[in-house]
């Protein structure tokens, strides 16, 4: 008996169904701080998480180098967006630089063809380290000026209900439903 791998199983059974698990689009996205959404962000960058590993070599051993698991580590949250009159990311990053540092929760939502929630990302006790303001230039007349905030964290998440939610969601297309 063939031992067939479970992706091409689920490719042969969706594809009968005439089922389509099409990827969501990177441009629609939210960013909510602290329970309240963060303006309209152009761009996220930083949302990785890497396990970094501690070599080993063994004596005698010329084949293979063991790879120990030490730690977790992320890097900084980079938001960009268009320079509006709402102006509470430079107040934060202000209030930093003056040593008024405040620790804010914050979640990175995908959002489906509908603008609803399809997953998302809660990052915690975060705070600005950089901001950058736009590039002014006169020759490209139609560009928005856009600011960057860059955040330190203690880590990404994707919690339970984003896990639940996304298994539902798969499931109930395979199933033929097409609500979401």
């Amino acid at each position: 008996m063939a031992i067939v791998p479970l992706n091409a199983v689920f490719a042969g059974t969706t594809g009968q169904l005439g089922v389509r698990l099409d990827p969501y689009m990177s441009y629609n996205f939210l960013v909510e701080i602290e329970g309240l959404i963060a303006g309209g962000f152009t761009e996220v960058t930083g949302l990785e998480s890497e396990i970094v590993v501690e070599q080993y070599q063994e004596g005698g051993r010329n084949d293979f180098v063991h790879h120990f698991p030490t730690r977790v580590q992320y890097p900084n949250l980079v938001l960009s967006r268009g320079i509006t009159d709402m102006d509470t990311v430079w107040g934060w990053y202000q209030d930093a630089a003056k040593g008024d540092i405040r620790l804010k929760n914050g979640t990175i939502m995908l959002l489906d063809r509908q603008h609803l929630p399809a997953m998302w990302w809660n990052f915690k006790n975060a705070y600005p380290v950089r901001w950058s303001g736009p590039q002014f230039n006169a020759s490209n007349a139609t560009e928005v000026a856009i600011e960057r905030i860059e955040l330190v964290h203690q880590g990404i998440d994707k919690p339970l209900a984003s896990r639940l939610l996304s298994a539902t969601r798969g499931a109930a297309a395979i199933a033929g439903f097409t609500g979401f």
